[in-house]
């Protein structure tokens, strides 16, 4: 597959999670964030699981804890409580400087050295994101504001080393995306109990809204994400971050009634304009495309043979 089509497949997922919170607010439960992250990951984790029928084997218990660690387990916490300690629009600014992370940490784990351009692209990107979403507020919260640039750092570390690892031979971005859903809602689970107790009541709305973060907004958009890092590299897949926050204020325009300033949609040039320039002068890895199949994943991608080792990328 060519690699426009591929960062378009990509985009899809920062572009579904930009959806996240219209669904919340307008579907879920109040004030349970934890249990959110759960039924995001765990249930997602678990049909994946039940489609490719593949555990990891030796060293890869340990590398798919590791990764979805970080991109499920303890970046979900750490979003909803950045969330919940300050400002929305300004948690979404600390989480727009991940392009700028992954620059960095592209450099010591990648050995790929940060350009001029990609350091300004970030800097640009972050700008924009802030004219869209950051409005007046009070004093800054430390620690909603550590648990913010904590859930970058850990999204981004994540994404370099998903790149790093890579997969075992044999083995697809399906199942790789199963097993870290799977391990990052079984670290999520007892502190959601430990912290919020017993589940909610949910009626048929919270049903629905649940089975769409579940589905569409985790499994499949993280399967396209992961997908996307081994086809491109960990800085162009990074820099289609911040449109997430584009989409989330598009969607509260449309859906929520909430109106789009001036300033707002100059910064959502900034932000989309830095997004289409970190896909530009850049090349993907050079390993051959394959088939694009979410429900019926390729037998000799996503099958059993997992005795090779991890290649490195």
């Amino acid at each position: 597959m060519k690699r426009p089509t591929t960062v378009l497949l990509t985009a899809l997922a920062p572009v579904s999670w930009g959806t996240t919170y219209a669904v919340t607010t307008e579907f879920l439960p109040a004030e349970r964030p934890l249990f959110t992250g759960l039924m995001r990951a765990l249930p997602a984790g678990l049909v994946l699981l039940t489609i490719v029928r593949v555990l990891p084997r030796g060293v890869w218990w340990g590398k798919a804890a590791a990764l979805g660690a970080l991109n499920i387990g303890a970046f979900f916490p750490l979003l909803f409580l950045s969330a919940y300690r300050m400002p929305g629009g300004m948690a979404a600014v600390v989480g727009s400087v991940g392009p700028l992370f992954v620059v960095g940490l592209s450099a010591l784990l990648l050995g790929q050295r940060p350009t001029a351009r990609s350091v300004l692209t970030g800097f640009v990107a972050a700008f924009g994101v802030s004219l869209v979403v950051l409005k007046a507020a009070g004093a800054l919260d430390p620690v909603g504001v550590l648990a913010a640039l904590a859930s970058t750092a850990s999204m981004s570390t994540g994404t370099v080393l998903t790149k790093r690892w890579g997969r075992p031979d044999g083995v697809g971005p399906l199942t790789l995306t199963a097993w870290q859903l799977t391990a990052g809602g079984l670290l999520i689970a007892p502190l959601a109990l430990l912290v919020e107790g017993a589940p909610p009541a949910l009626d048929g709305r919270a049903v629905g809204g649940y089975l769409y973060l579940a589905l569409a907004n985790t499994a499949v958009a993280y399967w396209l994400w992961f997908r996307g890092i081994g086809r491109l590299t960990a800085t162009q897949v990074t820099f289609l971050g911040p449109l997430s926050p584009l989409t989330a204020a598009v969607v509260g325009w449309a859906a929520l009634g909430q109106a789009l300033t001036p300033v707002q949609l100059a910064g959502m040039a900034l932000a989309f304009g830095a997004t289409v320039a970190g896909q530009l002068g850049a090349s993907g890895p050079r390993t051959p495309a394959r088939s694009f199949s979410f429900t019926a994943p390729n037998p000799r991608e996503d099958a059993a043979d997992l005795t090779q080792p991890a290649p490195r990328r």
